[in-house]
């Protein structure tokens, strides 16, 4: 009983902090109308990882509960990468990238072993975002748009991911994706606060 108390918890928690992740950085990136230190190519591996992870979860029927955040983030990053494109003058390109997400997406369903493929390379993807990323940070060396608040709730979402997966699925390839992803956002956020406590010192 009290396991699915903190099950539970565990699963709305994570509900409601992901209806919320990317604001943040939505926020942050309209008022600074600048893109410096928000990496696109990070953004369009996260949407591609997102959008194999809940195609595999639907695809195997898992309990709605396990994913049901990843919709809401997806049309966040949409929301997320319409403002990227629109502040680098290049939001024609937005077209392109809808026809390219919705036509593999599409074909990832087609057969069970690509989307079983699909999803043994999702991890690598979702760190490949998360590495474009810090890749980003450390070559502009500034985090001023970068939203600390957004790495730290995805930070904590992937945690209890980690404690969902373990209780109600066990599928080895999810949970081993989840505890990469909490490390690898775990670092964006301290590089995060690294170069923005480097960055006031300088104004000091």
């Amino acid at each position: 009983m009290e396991s699915d108390t903190v099950l539970n918890i565990a699963n709305f928690s994570t509900l409601f902090v992901c209806m919320v992740l990317k604001f943040p950085q939505i926020f942050v990136l309209i008022r600074a109308k600048s893109t410096t230190g928000v990496s696109l190519n990070s953004l369009l591996l996260e949407l591609t990882g997102f959008i194999v992870f809940v195609t595999y979860q639907m695809y195997y029927d898992y309990p709605p509960p396990t994913y049901l955040e990843y919709p809401i983030l997806i049309a966040q990053d949409g929301i997320l990468l319409v403002l990227i494109l629109h502040y680098n003058g290049s939001v024609q390109q937005s077209l392109l990238y809808t026809l390219v997400f919705v036509g593999g997406w599409q074909l990832l369903t087609v057969q069970k072993w690509i989307i079983d493929l699909a999803m043994s390379l999702c991890t690598f993807i979702s760190a490949g975002s998360k590495f474009a990323q810090l890749q980003c940070l450390w070559r502009s060396k500034d985090s001023g748009q970068v939203s600390a608040l957004s790495w730290a709730m995805a930070s904590y979402t992937c945690l209890a991911r980690i404690y969902t997966t373990t209780v109600t699925t066990g599928d080895m390839q999810v949970l081993v994706r989840f505890v990469i992803m909490t490390l690898l956002n775990l670092w964006v956020l301290l590089t995060v606060l690294h170069y923005r406590r480097s960055s006031s010192k300088k104004q000091d």
